[in-house]
């Protein structure tokens, strides 16, 4: 076994996915295959349709695929019953998607401690908010929060849990361009802190420079799969 084999915490292998039967089938993965390290950053790129989102839902236990096989960690994630992977979605996955997925009628505190109480051990949910700059916005509702706002609270809603691996769906594509620098701080600074491994899908470009490993989707083959040698921190992306 090889030294990048040991380190996987992700590992994808032969994956294929398709919907729909017929003249209406759609293939949306084609033996995909390749492995992440433990506490890694990897970003998936690809123009929308190329399958970077199935692919995620597959990665969370969200989604099963037709082929192939997926392991974080030490579990087989493609071989676990309905009840096996809730438990594996509560102990070891956090999500963060694009349209944050709050509950409307349940403040940030909330929301943060509906997931809080799905783990025996959650973070301190004070440290948390206080670390992401949301304590002074703990006793407010979504809507009366900013696009930003809200993905702060959706990232302490997926840290929460102390989960050690955290899928991003397009996290800044509902955000403009500040905005979006400003969560990928976030992200950046909690990568730090907490140190799980990232995986976040996205279809800009630019956003692969703070990456440790960039994978490419194209038409549901991967077409790239690179380590970042010299990962950048976000002040200095080029947008």
């Amino acid at each position: 076994m090889n030294e990048q084999t040991t380190a996987a915490h992700v590992r994808v292998e032969g994956v294929s996915r398709h919907f729909g039967v017929g003249e209406s089938r759609v293939e949306v993965l084609h033996d995909v295959s390749f492995d992440v390290a433990r506490g890694a950053r990897c970003i998936i790129v690809g123009a929308s349709g190329s399958g970077k989102s199935t692919l995620l839902n597959a990665i969370g236990g969200l989604d099963s695929p037709d082929a192939g096989t997926i392991r974080v960690a030490d579990q087989v994630v493609t071989s676990l019953s309905s009840r096996e992977l809730t438990r594996y979605r509560r102990r070891h996955v956090g999500f963060v998607f694009q349209f944050y997925n709050l509950v409307p009628d349940l403040t940030v505190r909330e929301n943060i401690q509906v997931t809080a109480q799905l783990v025996r051990r959650p973070l301190d949910l004070d440290d948390l908010l206080e670390h992401l700059g949301m304590a002074e916005h703990q006793h407010k509702f979504p809507a009366q929060l900013s696009g930003g706002q809200q993905q702060r609270c959706a990232i302490a809603r997926a840290l929460v849990k102390g989960s050690d691996l955290l899928l991003c769906d397009e996290p800044t594509g509902a955000l403009d361009r500040h905005t979006s620098q400003q969560m990928l701080e976030v992200l950046e600074d909690v990568h730090r802190r907490y140190g799980a491994t990232l995986i976040m899908v996205t279809h800009n470009e630019a956003i692969t420079a703070i990456a440790d490993q960039v994978i490419e989707l194209q038409d549901g083959r991967v077409v790239r799969d690179e380590a970042n040698p010299a990962p950048r921190p976000v002040a200095d992306l080029d947008w």
